[in-house]
């Protein structure tokens, strides 16, 4: 099955519970459509570039998953009705990276930069 990465951006004025909870909640819809998440994350209260909704910030979180595409398509279309999501990226991938993702290392560990001129 087709390997994909999910980020979805929920209201700020959802808890952390409940923000939480919007991922176990697309975790079943994939399941029953026949997928599987491998991984997810929950990256927290971010303040986005600019205003969604009257939002300027908001919960944002992550869903690695192994899911067929009429899954994938099952899944970005209730989230897209859901009330509490304002934002929805899915991208397809060809392997998953190991280890957590790149917003939940710290930052020592990202590796070096080039220097400032």
């Amino acid at each position: 099955m087709p390997l994909y990465e999910h980020v979805f951006i929920a209201r700020q004025d959802l808890s952390n519970a409940q923000a939480e909870s919007l991922i176990e909640h697309f975790s079943t819809v994939l399941a029953d459509n026949g997928g599987k998440v491998v991984e997810n994350e929950y990256w927290g209260v971010k303040t986005m570039a600019y205003k969604i909704n009257k939002n300027r910030k908001g919960h944002y979180a992550f869903l690695r998953s192994d899911a067929p595409s009429a899954a994938v398509q099952e899944m970005e279309r209730l989230m897209r009705l859901h009330d509490d999501v304002m934002r929805v990226m899915t991208i397809k991938v060809d392997a998953h990276e190991e280890g957590p993702s790149v917003q939940m290392q710290k930052r020592d560990d990202r590796g070096e930069r080039r220097e400032r001129r």
